[in-house]
């Protein structure tokens, strides 16, 4: 019932906290309680992008393999995977950059009024004679070529610019 949900929250917001003993703690009560390990090694990949992202990019790793390794040898032997997981999760450094401009991404699409803007040329495949002789692919660097960085847009026009890590006015 509710309280599986209450658990989840309390488990997340222990690791968030950076406090490993409520982790356990909550991760502990949620499966000798018989909940699925496999929701919870779910609930831990999400958390590895969501809550750690980029700063620790192996997090991502930790959940998959959790998950992975829940899933082949299952309850009870896999507790001690999850709790591994848990306890690396309260411990890293945390980020939430990712999730936030990512955020900002899809509030930008979802405000945009009329048409979204098209692909631009430069960046478009050009398959067949036809969308060469269209301009498709006309201008674009290859960047492995150059030593030096290339200076070239890759949004469109109209969002030019743009830098969705940075805080949006609401």
């Amino acid at each position: 019932g509710e309280e599986h949900y209450n658990c989840i929250s309390a488990l997340h917001k222990s690791m968030r906290g950076s406090d490993e003993n409520a982790s356990l703690y909550w991760l502990a009560r949620m499966l000798e309680g018989g909940e699925d390990p496999l929701y919870v090694a779910r609930r831990l990949v999400r958390f590895a992008s969501e809550d750690i992202g980029l700063a620790d990019p192996l997090a991502l790793t930790q959940a998959v393999a959790a998950y992975q390794g829940c899933h082949f040898i299952g309850m009870p032997e896999c507790e001690v995977i999850l709790a591994q997981c848990v306890v690396y999760f309260a411990r890293a450094p945390k980020s939430i950059e990712v999730y936030r401009a990512y955020g900002n991404v899809k509030e930008c699409l979802r405000m945009h009024k009329g048409p979204l803007p098209p692909v631009p040329l430069h960046l478009r495949n050009a398959p067949t004679r036809l969308m060469k002789n269209l301009g498709y692919g006309k201008g674009y660097k290859y960047n492995p070529m150059y030593k030096e960085p290339v200076e070239q847009d890759y949004l469109p026009e109209e969002l030019k610019g743009t830098d969705f890590f940075k805080e949006r006015e609401t």
